[in-house]
């Protein structure tokens, strides 16, 4: 019997799990795998799934065994070529509005011990669900390739640690090496819409946290105090000017104070405050510019509030940036043609969003194809391009109004993420 892929989407997104909670998602994509006949293993870097499904010769079917490889040395038990397909699974703290009536009233528990609503809002239910349906039809279609297929179900991409997690833990020293890396990524583009180009397609970012010291006491006393929020105040406003400023126009740069957190009563003036920035760039070169130029401006905005303590500067997470290699895209992107049609398949840009996906392909040294496929209704979409009010209109990844169209994305997903699978599958 098929899975009702329909069904399974609805459920994980009514029940999305944080990063590094996702025992649920992550235990329902193992017993999906199983029943596809893969051999799997759990708990790869925390929470992360590995599904391996080995088919050595056209017509065969897959081969049994005890489970995966425990070292590099039985690499020549895989049959080549081998294909990692990548989906991730966390969730974030946003309390869903969408309205649906399968939306999300889950809470979970973030790492400081606070409970927060939880929600998809950014399509990994998506990424899952279309995942199962492309291993189903490869599975089903077993006659027609061999090799050997690798599925990942990644945990915590949102916080840029669930790769770096299952290499960490042994994932290449375990499994074959792969020949090439894929990944899919939902968003708003009209579903039917598959975009994808070669080089740079997500941006690199850092994640910073700066606190800056000041000295507290009372609000009717602010002459015997150095105020750290207007400090944070001035350094945010300062902060602006590095893409406005500092960066060429024609280049990229996104400079971004996503969080401050400072006092707990109007009128105590707290001897801290605290800002989480998020960072992106194309390159290298622009990231250690901006990088310089963050902490030049907060010192600086530091020194002229009077600081009596330096501030701290430290870095959350690194991504590099996703850089699709330029023969693989070339493949992939023919498969798709061929799969969805001429006009489905578009070059979308750079996104300046950022991607944990990368370092599968870099540990291991292979290419990587990264592409998105679209989410929003078609004439929605339309609609919103006529008037000018796509910003505003349709809502993007991380908004608590995000909700991709079950169908045709869930379709269009599984032929994607299969046809790309199967290009590189002999």
């Amino acid at each position: 019997m098929a899975i009702d892929l329909e069904a399974l989407y609805i459920d994980l997104h009514q029940h999305p799990e944080l990063s590094f909670q996702e025992t649920r998602t992550a235990g329902i994509a193992a017993q999906h795998l199983r029943d596809l006949g893969l051999d799997v293993e759990e708990g790869v870097g925390v929470t992360g799934v590995v599904g391996v499904l080995r088919n050595p010769s056209t017509g065969s079917g897959p081969s049994t065994s005890s489970g995966p490889s425990t070292s590099s040395g039985t690499q020549g038990e895989f049959p080549r070529p081998v294909v990692w397909v990548r989906a991730d699974m966390d969730a974030l703290p946003v309390e869903e509005q969408t309205g649906l009536a399968y939306a999300s009233t889950a809470k979970g528990v973030d790492p400081a011990g606070t409970t927060v609503p939880v929600m998809h809002a950014c399509g990994h239910d998506m990424h899952v669900t279309a995942m199962i349906g492309a291993v189903e039809k490869l599975v089903a279609t077993r006659a027609e390739w061999s090799g050997t297929l690798v599925v990942l179900i990644q945990p915590a991409e949102e916080y840029g640690a669930g790769a770096r997690a299952m290499l960490d833990d042994g994932l290449l020293a375990r499994y074959p090496k792969p020949d090439v890396v894929l990944g899919q990524h939902v968003t708003p583009l009209p579903a039917g819409i598959v975009g994808v180009r070669s080089g740079t397609q997500m941006a690199a970012s850092d994640g910073l946290t700066v606190t800056l010291h000041g000295r507290g006491g009372h609000g009717s006393r602010p002459h015997a105090t150095i105020d750290p929020v207007v400090m944070a105040a001035a350094t945010v406003m300062r902060l602006q000017t590095i893409a406005s400023r500092e960066i060429d126009p024609q280049g990229v740069a996104v400079v971004t104070v996503g969080s401050i957190h400072a006092g707990l009563k109007n009128n105590i003036i707290p001897a801290e405050a605290k800002l989480e920035l998020s960072l992106r760039y194309p390159n290298e070169d622009v990231r250690e510019k901006v990088l310089t130029s963050v902490e030049r401006i907060v010192r600086a905005e530091a020194m002229a509030s009077g600081a009596e303590r330096e501030p701290e500067i430290h870095t959350q997470h690194t991504l590099p940036a996703t850089i699709n290699d330029e023969e693989a895209t070339a493949r992939v992107s023919a498969a798709l043609r061929r799969a969805l049609g001429e006009s489905a398949v578009v070059d979308p840009g750079m996104f300046t969003g950022s991607e944990d996906v990368s370092w599968f392909a870099r540990d291991a040294e292979v290419p990587l194809v990264f592409w998105f496929w679209g989410g929003v209704d078609p004439a929605r979409f339309a609609e919103a391009v006529a008037a000018g009010t796509v910003a505003k209109d349709i809502p993007t990844n991380h908004s608590p109004f995000f909700a991709p169209e079950i169908h045709p994305t869930i379709e269009v997903g599984v032929t994607a993420m299969s046809a790309a699978a199967r290009e590189f599958l002999a």
